[in-house]
């Protein structure tokens, strides 16, 4: 997981804030945003973003990138408009891909005794956190040095009914007994569609994280999936 960290932190460094001008989009600003790939095949692949933007890459700074990707993989993406589609219903957008990593992205798991341990209980840091789509993401804090550190957001096991909200998630961090040496940024997304419940169209959950001083946070969001498939 560190070496995804290390990767996500060089694409943040190209932030900048860019606008549109009267003469459209300028080949020397740059967005910087989260989506998902959708597409049959490298090559005709689409960035659906959080913020419902679709990108359509026609260009690219890490030449073969979509080789390496699948369908469905989880992305951060750093990016230029060439041109807006201006034929399309939804904001839809031409671009060259300046720089692309892969965001680490897993489901909600069950806590039974068999994983009580490995899934840890060390402390962890929420910065930020979103729903998208039917994903929740975390910007995290942690400190390490060397080692691999797994994170998970876990739920007692058992089927959910409409009495259980908000339904109680945790957030769980194994730091693999790292030494607390060096302060690191991680972004991680679940899915959040095991949390469906038949005959609703979207749930309330909590969440808690336990951060460096022992202190519990709670928060709270909503699971809105009325206009997901």
């Amino acid at each position: 997981m560190k070496k995804i960290v290390v990767g996500i932190a060089a694409v943040m460094a190209f932030v900048f804030t860019a606008c549109l001008d009267d003469d459209g989009y300028s080949l020397g600003d740059m967005w910087v945003g989260f989506g998902v790939l959708k597409g049959e095949e490298p090559g005709s692949y689409l960035i659906f973003m959080d913020s419902k933007d679709v990108l359509v890459p026609t260009a690219s700074n890490q030449p073969g990138w979509q080789e390496e990707y699948e369908s469905g993989d989880r992305v951060l993406v750093n990016y230029t408009i060439l041109e807006e589609d201006a034929t399309s219903s939804i904001p839809r957008y031409y671009v060259k891909v300046n720089r692309i990593e892969n965001v680490l992205m897993k489901g909600i798991m069950d806590i039974t005794t068999e994983n009580e341990d490995s899934i840890g209980n060390d402390p962890i840091i929420v910065q930020d956190y979103w729903v998208a789509d039917s994903l929740l993401s975390f910007k995290l804090k942690y400190w390490g040095y060397d080692r691999i550190h797994f994170l998970n957001l876990v739920k007692q096991p058992g089927d959910i009914t409409e009495e259980d909200q908000p339904i109680q998630l945790e957030l769980r961090h194994n730091a693999n007994q790292d030494a607390e040496s060096v302060p690191y940024s991680a972004f991680v997304s679940f899915s959040l569609n095991s949390l469906r419940i038949e005959g609703l169209d979207s749930v309330r959950f909590e969440f808690t994280s336990t951060d460096y001083d022992g202190i519990i946070h709670t928060e709270e969001g909503v699971f809105n999936y009325s206009d997901l498939e």
